[in-house]
């Protein structure tokens, strides 16, 4: 019989390995560690779990695509940039998840997300793999014209490896309803086929579904909420801290304010904006999503109540909450230390693995709820999903229903985490309960359908 401490010398010695074989790669390595140090429990309760190879090929993406992207600039200059496709797992359904456009990205990045990715979608509970996928390019500051050159040089490699039954990328950091367009555009000009389904995050007119764009930030807010009533609180007058500026965190603040929370922060890579009031949402929306500015010009023209302070970390702000929903290791171990002695009671990730592991182990021996983001950030893709569902059957849902089923689905993906941590043990342990509850359901299916 195998035991607890057996799978935990053959996980370790499978880190090690891994690290081995994928070298420079820290962000996937640190993804792959924070699951294989919580699986020793299942493993050693589940025989068939610990079949020689099965973890070993979940740490192994099933396929990995890097492609040159040219393209010109609005001055005839010619550039190159790197595209990315890993798709990493897809025992449970077509590989599904988002496309980042950033100067960061590169292959240990999008090995990382898609690894993630593989057990928020399971969390889900609907039929989808994971996978991930972007480019180094810097979007910001470029013309519409360059985005779309660039956007159309992307999909001309990436259309070949993509589709609704096979792999349905959707957006990320640098992608938005801008790009997912034109992105979609050109598919449908290589393939001649109105093909809806291939990419989620599609404009209401044209195939998209209603609260996609909202459906991340909400759900973050909304397992936090979840985690608030475990404890006998709810998010009514609590104080948020919420990082970034983007997409996630503008509907975070929108959903905050919708649940009676004050929401109090925001930020970008200039610094953080604390706004005394609350977050006014009309006018975030106004800065960064439709003038594309920096958050100090929110404080600029919010008045007295706001302040921007230059290169600060938004962690040193007191809140009851703390939503990070900006970008990976965000949150370290100094910034959790300030949070808890600033009172903090629940910690849910927006983003997809913003707080460091010293930063959540330090959150957990201090009682704080932490919902990791493979957990607190599926609000998205869930509604991604549902937007594949839409669009097989050529229908467009109310925005009503879109959200009680987002909200279904959060609830229960809350329920799932803190009853599996109850069954092994670490009860209130959401990073656990995620990780195992995701890893049992992919497992399940990898060993019905053999070696493969």
């Amino acid at each position: 019989m195998t035991t607890r401490d057996d799978s935990k010398t053959r996980l370790d010695a499978l880190r090690v390995e891994i690290e081995r074989r994928n070298p420079a790669q820290p962000e996937f390595h640190q993804a792959v560690h924070e699951v294989l140090e919580t699986l020793a429990p299942v493993l050693a309760a589940r025989p068939e779990y610990a079949e020689p190879g099965l973890v070993e090929r979940l740490c192994e993406p099933e396929r990995q695509i890097i492609f040159r992207v040219p393209w010109q600039d609005d001055q005839g200059r010619v550039h190159v940039n790197r595209g990315f496709r890993v798709e990493f797992n897809s025992a449970l359904g077509p590989y599904k998840g988002g496309l980042r456009f950033h100067p960061s990205v590169n292959l240990g990045i999008v090995k990382f997300l898609g690894f993630e990715q593989v057990f928020k979608n399971a969390l889900t509970g609907l039929g989808i793999g994971g996978g991930k996928g972007g480019s180094d390019f810097d979007p910001r500051g470029r013309s519409d014209a360059e985005v779309m050159r660039f956007c159309q040089s992307f999909m001309t490699e990436l259309y070949r490896h993509i589709g609704e039954h096979t792999d349905v990328p959707a957006g990320d950091i640098g992608v938005g309803g801008r790009e997912i367009g034109y992105l979609f555009g050109q598919y449908r000009r290589i393939t001649n086929r109105w093909e809806a389904g291939v990419l989620t995050g599609k404009g209401t007119g044209w195939g998209g579904s209603a609260i996609r764009p909202e459906a991340t930030g909400y759900g973050s807010v909304l397992f936090a909420a979840a985690m608030l009533r475990e404890r006998g609180e709810d998010l009514e007058g609590q104080t948020a801290v919420v990082s970034g500026s983007g997409n996630v965190a503008v509907y975070t603040v929108e959903k905050l304010l919708a649940l009676g929370a004050n929401p109090v922060t925001c930020s970008d890579s200039s610094g953080y904006v604390v706004d005394d009031k609350g977050i006014d949402v009309d006018l975030l929306k106004q800065v960064k999503e439709v003038e594309r500015g920096r958050i100090s010009e929110y404080a600029e023209r919010r008045g007295a109540s706001a302040r921007f302070v230059p290169g600060g970390r938004v962690w040193e702000v007191p809140g009851d909450i703390a939503l990070p929903s900006a970008t990976q290791n965000e949150l370290g171990e100094d910034d959790a230390a300030a949070l808890v002695r600033n009172g903090v009671k629940a910690v849910a990730e927006g983003a997809n693995m913003p707080t460091t592991p010293d930063a959540v182990r330090l959150f957990q021996q201090a009682g704080v709820a932490f919902g990791p983001g493979k957990a607190a950030n599926a609000g998205g893709v869930a509604v991604s999903a549902l937007e594949m569902a839409q669009n097989h059957a050529r229908t467009a849902w109310t925005p009503n229903r879109v959200e009680e089923e987002l909200a279904r689905i959060m609830n229960d993906i809350h329920t799932t985490c803190h009853e599996t941590a109850a069954r092994y043990g670490v009860p209130g342990d959401y990073v656990t309960g995620a990780n195992i509850a995701g890893f049992e359901r992919v497992a399940d299916a990898m060993l019905a359908q053999g070696v493969i």
